[in-house]
């Protein structure tokens, strides 16, 4: 008879998403502290492992969408019995909390938020907007916890909601892993990132109004009038046109590049000059943190909630009002001149590593690690 699970992971993301990194990198760590685990699985659905780790095990729920899988997860939670359930985002949280009530036991269910919740909301329509304010208010309660990356998400959540502080857990994003160096080594895959001209500039995330990338343009193009500099931005979405009309309208079209999604944006972040980012809202900010970790200067939007508890008050790297090109524009041209040094930016970006995140996940979930628990494992992928 299979040991009871200690931990099983509920999510339905996109395949390529945040969480799909943070899943990635979390779940592999934490069966490498010893704990048993299974991912449960919608089809067509992330979070994928590949390969799947030794300690975890995928479990096929045989939907195709989050609430007509409900029946099988309340099977699964009545036939496993994991000792936690956690779960990510708002409908998939929904749905997790009402099968641990359908279920029953003793399992304890968790949700994760990854966001500022306050902005995000803010930015939906309104019936989606009253469905999320509701389940949250309403339905939160029934967890055993909430887990959040930031503790400016966590104060937003607490205001938002009027959930106790003391039930949300701020725990690390596990972001840094101990083969990011590897797969930086590569080729950067854009010729401007090695043809020895002017410096790139850097952005990373989808082109979307969240991102602001506009923002950045209007940045760049007021330090492009001062020196020569090139504009780079790594990722795909629906303002992409927008972007390329703002550029040609700002005069920097010949020196912006929209290469669209790259699967692996390390190496092309180790050898930009700077990396920006111009958020409106995040829950952290994980490219902010893998850029420290490679080593590149950065400059990031004060926005809620990441950034300043990141750059440890501007410490680590110059902060900017959201939307201030003209305060963006003067902090990169500081980046250029007189970058920080590569110690401190590492400094930044050591309470993000994979081990450390699975230790602060392991004490919020309440698990109990074995007593010599292994070092644990990455996935390579």
């Amino acid at each position: 008879m299979r040991p009871r699970p200690d931990l099983a992971l509920f999510a339905a993301t996109s395949g390529h998403s945040g969480v799909d990194r943070i899943v990635a990198n979390l779940l592999p760590a934490l069966a490498g502290l010893g704990l048993r685990i299974d991912l449960l699985n919608i089809r067509g659905h992330g979070p994928h492992l590949d390969p799947v780790p030794d300690g975890v095990r995928v479990v096929d729920l045989g939907r195709a969408h989050v609430w007509p899988a409900l029946p099988a997860l309340v099977a699964y939670l009545k036939r496993e019995r994991p000792r936690v359930l956690l779960s990510d985002k708002d409908k998939v949280n929904r749905a997790a909390l009402a099968a641990r009530a359908l279920a029953g036991g003793d399992t304890r269910a968790f949700v994760r938020l990854g966001t500022t919740v306050s902005h995000n909301l803010a930015s939906r329509p309104w019936f989606d907007r009253a469905v999320q304010t509701l389940s949250m208010r309403s339905l939160y309660r029934f967890a055993a916890g909430v887990l959040v990356p930031s503790q400016g998400v966590a104060g937003d959540f607490a205001a938002f909601t009027g959930l106790p502080r003391a039930r949300i857990h701020v725990v690390p994003n596990p972001v840094v892993t101990p083969h990011m160096q590897a797969l930086a080594a590569g080729a950067p895959g854009h010729p401007w990132l090695t043809d020895g001209g002017a410096p790139v500039i850097l952005g990373v995330g989808e082109l979307s109004a969240r991102k602001d990338f506009a923002t950045l343009l209007r940045a760049f193009a007021r330090l492009r009038r001062q020196r020569p500099c090139r504009l780079l931005i790594l990722g795909e979405g629906r303002r992409r046109e927008r972007l390329l009309a703002l550029a040609a309208e700002l005069g920097i079209a010949d020196d912006l590049a929209l290469p669209g999604f790259v699967a692996n944006p390390y190496p092309a972040m180790r050898a930009a000059a700077a990396f920006a980012l111009t958020s409106q809202w995040e829950g952290l900010g994980i490219v902010l943190v893998e850029a420290l970790a490679l080593g590149t200067p950065v400059v990031a939007c004060d926005c809620p909630s990441g950034p300043r508890e990141v750059l440890a008050d501007g410490r680590y790297g110059p902060l900017v009002a959201v939307g201030d090109d003209a305060a963006l524009a003067a902090a990169l041209a500081g980046l250029l001149d007189v970058p920080p040094p590569p110690a401190l930016l590492a400094e930044a970006a050591a309470p993000y590593t994979v081990e450390a995140s699975a230790r602060a996940y392991a004490r919020a979930l309440g698990l109990e690690l074995p007593a010599c628990s292994p070092a644990p494992q990455e996935n390579p992928a």
